[in-house]
């Protein structure tokens, strides 16, 4: 008698999806006080991690679920180049968690940590159901730290959604 196959989903590697987007700003880019609008950065973040999730899903149609950790570190300002890079750090069965890492990289050439978030993106198929996505292949250490911290990530969402805080 011969085993039954246990069907395994598609693997994807980390770099299958990693993104990188960088911004010139500008003057429409400014709030008040002479700084990146904030507003306009949490944009660039979402659809930097938007563009990560489709690559890695295998669709375009994606969802914003949550969202983890926007801390603003340092300004940026009129002329400075601003480097947003995304990356898978754990999947689940439809969702896809994303980091995104923001730098303002200044004339001297250095980059400056500006915001580090985590999204939680959620694969979703023609009738806006959750679709399966393919699983993380962990290659390096790295990767693996990062895959372990989003699973406690992922619990501590779940235990706050439960609490609703």
């Amino acid at each position: 008698m011969e085993k039954e196959q246990i069907p395994t989903r598609p693997l994807k590697t980390v770099e299958d999806s990693r993104t990188e987007q960088v911004h010139l700003i500008m003057s429409q880019h400014m709030n008040a006080a002479g700084r990146l609008f904030g507003g306009m950065l949490m944009q660039w973040i979402d659809e930097v991690a938007t563009v990560v999730a489709m690559r890695h899903a295998g669709t375009d149609k994606v969802t914003t679920a949550a969202v983890d950790n926007l801390q603003f570190k340092e300004p940026t300002y009129e002329g400075e180049l601003l480097v947003l890079i995304g990356y898978v750090t754990c999947v689940g069965k439809s969702s896809i968690e994303v980091e995104v890492d923001t730098y303002v990289e200044r004339s001297d050439g250095m980059r400056y940590s500006v915001n580090r978030a985590f999204f939680v993106m959620v694969a979703m198929d023609e009738n806006e159901r959750p679709l399966q996505v393919p699983d993380l292949e962990i290659r390096t250490e790295a990767e693996r730290g990062r895959y372990e911290a989003g699973l406690l990530r992922r619990s501590m969402r779940s235990r706050r959604s439960k609490t609703g805080f």
